[in-house]
């Protein structure tokens, strides 16, 4: 069966708190299917608006981020993965959905983790390529379900997940690119 995925966007609390998710973004509200490989691609609406939140202008620049699936882990305190705690514990007031915002290769080109010092640019790395690194950079619970991601550099998918990122300008000084290529094989 498939697996539903939702973008989440986290504080540095711990996930049995009330306020440890601050927001969810989800694919539906943008007429996008749930799973992995149905939304996650270069100019997805859906994709974008989790870009806005985390760029210049919107509010959570520079925030923990996960694309958290509902076949994932549990949390080691609680019974329930991200996915089912967003939609059990967490107020439905915390979806947001961004209004359709461009966030161009040429303008916003760098995702930025701040965490380990890395960056991918989006414009050279993808632009032959259908797939956006953020949602399969963050997302936990790949390769459990129908529509998840298996192709080139799948061992990469998920090593974000819950780091600082953010949507830069311009590259960021002292940082590494990270160097990888998804597409289906």
């Amino acid at each position: 069966m498939g697996q539903a995925y939702l973008a989440l966007i986290l504080s540095d609390g711990k996930p049995n708190q009330s306020d440890f998710i601050r927001t969810w973004v989800n694919p539906h509200s943008y007429n996008k299917g749930y799973k992995l490989t149905e939304h996650s691609y270069i100019g997805n609406e859906f994709v974008e608006a989790v870009e806005y939140h985390i760029s210049t202008f919107g509010m959570f620049y520079k925030s923990r981020v996960v694309w958290a699936g509902d076949y994932a882990d549990s949390e080691p305190e609680d019974k329930q993965n991200l996915y089912m705690i967003s939609q059990t514990h967490s107020n439905l007031s915390k979806c947001s959905n961004p209004s359709r915002h461009s966030m161009s290769m040429t303008l916003f080109r760098y995702l930025v983790n701040h965490t380990k010092g890395q960056y991918v640019d989006k414009k050279y790395r993808f632009a032959g390529s259908q797939f956006h690194p953020l949602p399969l950079l963050t997302a936990e619970g790949n390769g459990r379900g129908g529509g998840d991601y298996y192709g080139t550099d799948m061992e990469l998918v998920g090593t974000w997940a819950r780091d600082v990122l953010s949507m830069e300008i311009e590259k960021p000084d002292g940082f590494k690119e990270l160097v990888c290529e998804f597409s289906s094989s």
